[in-house]
């Protein structure tokens, strides 16, 4: 069965890019053929990281949108992966709901799944509310737990919201904070995770045995919590 993994949250700042940087390395190092589909038009993750394997896709036009379910048809060995940047649920969710595409996505046995990004604050759950009262049992929903502020989520377990998306069988993963210095290093330089992880070059940005170890853990962590979700 061909999948389309949404990957998005509308409050910005959560991490969204970087959860789909994440898994366009997993399903590199897992050897799982994908295509990569990048909305953000000012930052384009995908497309800086991973330009060998991802297109642009301009969210407000169908005819660009319409491409991603027409891929998945025409090339279902392959997954799909989509970078939905901050503030394009509307145009994203009018496309769906207007083409009938979660009608025809099941008639063509394509599965969606919405990996929903999230941070710690109660803005988090109150988007995932409105994501579930939108699309409800219709979308596969995996809750990514993003530690970039901190690692206490009270207000999504505390939440209605979770144990809506729990009996609708989402998936929950964490996703540890990897450490920013790090973070910031691999982006200046712009690396894939695999680069930043096997190059060894010398350089005065170039990470050092140490900041290696710490992304190999981090990724190692990462692709426990996402082989959970079955990719």
């Amino acid at each position: 069965m061909a999948t389309i993994h949404l990957v998005g949250g509308e409050k910005g700042g959560v991490g969204k890019s970087v959860v789909a940087r994440l898994l366009a390395q997993y399903m590199i190092d897992r050897d799982l053929p994908f295509i990569g589909f990048d909305t953000d038009r000012s930052h384009g993750a995908l497309l800086r990281y991973y330009g060998d394997y991802a297109s642009p896709t301009v969210i407000d036009s169908y005819q660009s949108l319409d491409a991603i379910l027409e891929t998945a048809s025409a090339q279902p060995e392959r997954r799909i992966l989509v970078d939905l940047a901050a503030q394009t649920h509307q145009p994203l969710s009018q496309w769906m709901e207007e083409s009938g595409v979660l009608e025809l996505a099941a008639e063509l046995g394509i599965a969606i799944r919405y990996w929903n990004v999230m941070d710690s604050g109660q803005d988090s759950v109150d988007l995932l509310e409105r994501l579930l009262d939108q699309f409800g049992a219709r979308l596969d929903y995996v809750l990514v737990r993003n530690q970039v502020r901190d690692g206490e989520f009270v207000a999504l377990d505390n939440s209605e919201a979770q144990q809506r998306a729990q009996d609708l069988n989402a998936t929950v993963v964490g996703l540890k904070r990897l450490h920013p210095p790090l973070m910031n290093k691999i982006d200046r330089n712009g690396y894939s995770f695999w680069a930043a992880r096997n190059r060894t070059d010398a350089g005065s940005d170039t990470l050092n045995l140490l900041e290696r170890q710490r992304l190999k853990v981090w990724l190692e962590h990462a692709y426990r919590e996402i082989d959970a979700a079955q990719v």
